[in-house]
């Protein structure tokens, strides 16, 4: 698991290779990764948006940003957490994705950027 602290929300992720769901033969490898937000802070905030920065060894990165992620903004309150699954193609079988959440605290209206750590994707046969 990796794990990244930005003003008290701590950001940690576990990633997955699903085979069943890949075909190597036609460069087509599917990740799963699990996000869990814990809000250290004093504050209760919600997350507004995400934007990730996905690189895909020997292909082209790419840029996803949008509202929430897998269609919740959720809201925290201090002490709380939220956990979601999420997935990611991949054509090399070898990546790493990076990325932002925009959080608000709710008191006041102010929004802060919040880091996801750095995590990598390697499918099993791509380690030989």
């Amino acid at each position: 698991m990796i794990t990244e602290i930005t003003r008290g929300v701590r950001v940690s992720v576990e990633t997955e290779y699903q085979p069943s769901y890949s075909s190597p033969s036609q460069y087509h490898y599917v990740f799963t990764y699990r996000i869990t937000i814990e809000n250290g802070s004093d504050f209760t905030i919600q997350l507004l948006r995400r934007k990730w920065n996905i690189y895909d060894a020997g292909f082209m990165s790419r840029e996803v940003e949008g509202e929430g992620v897998v269609g919740q903004q959720p809201v925290l309150e201090p002490g709380q957490t939220h956990q979601y699954v999420s997935g990611c193609n991949l054509k090399s079988g070898i990546g790493k994705m990076v990325g932002t959440y925009l959080m608000e605290r709710v008191v006041d209206g102010s929004t802060f950027e919040v880091n996801i750590p750095e995590f990598s994707m390697v499918a099993p046969m791509r380690l030989n």
